[in-house]
């Protein structure tokens, strides 16, 4: 994908041009697709939400075909990784819910007769590396910005560091850096 491509047509996005939406459509697919993939193999089996709806669903949540103004390829790479994260951490709560009975009544597992598995923690700790994430984000807004494209969208640290417009060297310690600071946050949320 090139770059400039990407950023030329960012620059051309505006109500009176909507041949520009389906022309960063078109580029960016793709890449969306392939960033989609990589965090959908991370998920538990038997999901639901496959690579194609994560990448449509996230394109639909930042505009469609009437894209609002990106500054450049950053904000818009930015933006489709914090929408993932949020369909993904949406996804996991309406899982949570139909898996603690939404709105059905409350039968014992003993009077149906059936032994019931408990449930996977895969949407659980989901949610929870997102709370932990949401209090990370007001410590230090731009290395929870690189755990976001890192973990939810599936960038490698070298293209998270490119989106964000730092150096790998400094990627790499702000990686080091979120991830003890979330190990430590996860463990707290998971003990209380």
């Amino acid at each position: 994908m090139n770059e400039t491509d990407i950023t030329t047509i960012l620059e051309r996005i505006h109500p009176d041009n909507p041949e520009a939406s389906a022309q960063l459509l078109n580029l960016v697919y793709e890449e969306l697709r392939r960033l989609a993939a990589s965090k959908m193999a991370r998920e538990s089996p038997g999901q639901t939400l496959a690579p194609t709806d994560l990448v449509h669903e996230a394109w639909l949540r930042l505009g469609g075909d009437q894209q609002p103004r990106w500054r450049n390829r950053a904000h818009y790479f930015a933006a489709a990784a914090e929408s993932m994260r949020r369909i993904l951490v949406d996804n996991a709560r309406r899982k949570r819910a139909i898996r603690h009975g939404g709105s059905l009544a409350k039968v014992s597992a003993n009077a149906t007769g059936f032994d019931v598995a408990a449930p996977t923690e895969d949407s659980e700790t989901l949610l929870t590396m997102n709370d932990a994430l949401d209090r990370f984000a007001t410590h230090d807004p731009r290395k929870a910005e690189l755990v976001k494209l890192k973990y939810f969208a599936g960038l490698t640290l070298e293209e998270a560091a490119d989106t964000l417009e730092i150096s790998h060297r400094t990627a790499k310690r702000d990686w080091a850096y979120s991830r003890a600071w979330l190990f430590n946050e996860v463990k707290r949320l998971q003990e209380e």
